[in-house]
């Protein structure tokens, strides 16, 4: 990542010992032999040295199994505290890995090329999609029933299966417009986005099927548009912003898990803004939203709604306490899974629709890992190196600023300032919390730069 933050190379992230991960469902290809001493557990993880924004981010090799987990959760907005560990639940069907990936519906059928958001702003400069914003005051109101939000999404739900010679994965995704653009997971489709030979097939709500093709993908987003021609009547879903959703609250997660089409559970939003590691290489890093609603193997790539059966999240990982021995079983939902937040998702869908890929918010910075105990507190993330003509250097912070908080984020990891940073679109102004020599809070506006 270019003008994010870096981690040091030689500190590793230490995810909480009960979770073995990080894991997305839903990866292309076949399952990669285990290389960790637990299952889902990271083998010598290597982080390399990238800033906030530097091209590069190291990755960690994931022990693969029969199913995968979805990354795990979030913590209140004020509190992106130890990064979730997440799996990808993944499925053999026959020949075929099933990859499951968790659906978040986005979308809305405000017109051709269009998305209805409730509360929305408009998606960034260059799409070919607006986003709508619906007053609250003349938003549909459904009855608050599990089955009313359910039997709203339903029609915006679809089943995808990507074969990779003899092997697949299948996930869920959310049909954003009445062109055919649906948005899902990258591990879900990332197969397909690659060399070689693969086929992508959607199963529609009413069970017809139709070829589809690879739009745009963002790794580091764990986030991508994929696209059907000739499909008459689509439903688009209809998309409420995360940022006001509230722990507690009601949610239903939909999709297809193990490849159980047109499946719904529900649970509740459990935190809003969970620092999360997941993707095919560990390198998609973002602030999820939690939940315990069931997330399994088939569900990335698929809607998390509220009560309205509107779309404040996609589908994306879970956390897993793991296995030990690396024998090939896999545990599957705990009630810890991770959704992307609607704000990120509608944002990012627009720029891979526009441009065939998205941009984040650069800090500018280069920041340790936890190993490093003079660069690291237990309040917040101390800046190791600051990128010349970077905007945390235009705004005037220094190496060894300690950042405690971007905006309402809390920073106490690395990748908690790494999520609360690509939270944000690029251009964004941000207040950062920081503490310079031991010295008393102070705050500073960053005009968030791009990489």
């Amino acid at each position: 990542m270019t003008s994010d933050e870096q981690r040091d190379p030689g500190t590793p992230s230490t995810p909480p010992s009960a979770y073995q991960g990080p894991y997305s469902y839903g990866s292309g290809g076949s399952y990669p032999p285990p290389t960790g001493s637990a299952y889902g557990q990271p083998s010598g993880p290597s982080y390399g040295s990238p800033s906030y924004g530097a091209p590069s981010y190291g990755s960690q090799s994931y022990a693969g199994q029969p199913y995968g987990t979805p990354a795990p959760g979030t913590s209140t907005p004020g509190q992106p505290g130890t990064t979730a560990l997440v799996e990808r639940p993944r499925r053999r069907r026959g020949g075929i890995l099933a990859a499951a990936t968790l659906a978040a519906v986005i979308g809305a059928g405000a017109g051709i090329g269009s998305y209805a958001y409730l509360g929305g702003a408009a998606t960034s400069a260059g799409s070919p999609i607006s986003v709508t914003t619906v007053p609250a005051a003349s938003s549909p109101v459904l009855d608050g029933t599990i089955s009313a939000a359910a039997g709203k999404i339903d029609p915006s739900v679809v089943t995808i299966t990507v074969q990779a010679g003899n092997s697949g994965d299948i996930g869920s995704g959310v049909v954003l417009d009445t062109d055919g653009h649906i948005l899902t997971n990258n591990h879900v489709v990332s197969a397909a986005a690659g060399s070689g030979q693969t086929s992508m097939t959607v199963t529609l709500p009413d069970g017809t099927t139709a070829p589809a093709t690879v739009v745009g993908t963002s790794a580091s987003n764990d986030l991508a548009v994929i696209k059907v021609d000739g499909v008459a009547d689509l439903k688009p879903a209809t998309f409420a912003k995360s940022d006001a959703l509230q722990v507690g609250q009601a949610v239903v997660a939909a999709g297809a898990p193990l490849g159980l089409s047109e499946s719904i559970t529900s649970g509740i939003v459990s935190n809003t803004a969970r620092p999360v590691r997941s993707g095919n290489d560990n390198d998609a890093v973002y602030l999820a939203v939690q939940t315990d609603a069931a997330i399994n193997p088939g569900n990335s790539g698929g809607p998390l709604v509220d009560l309205n059966g509107s779309v404040v999240g996609i589908n994306s990982s879970i956390a897993s306490t793991g296995s030990s021995g690396g024998s090939g079983s896999q545990s599957g939902n705990i009630g810890i899974g991770f959704a992307i937040p609607s704000d990120v998702a509608v944002r990012v869908a627009g720029e891979l629709i526009a441009n065939g890929k998205s941009v984040n918010a650069a800090f500018g910075v280069t920041v340790g890992g936890s190993a490093d105990s003079d660069l690291s507190t237990a309040t917040g993330v101390a800046l190791q190196t600051v990128v010349p003509d970077g905007a945390a250097a235009a705004a005037g912070l220094r190496a060894g600023d300690v950042v405690t908080k971007v905006d309402d984020f809390h920073t106490t990891t690395a990748d908690g300032l790494i999520a609360s940073t690509r939270y944000f679109a690029p251009g964004t102004t941000v207040t950062v919390t920081y503490v310079r020599d031991g010295g008393a809070a102070q705050t500073v506006d960053v005009k968030l730069g791009s990489s």
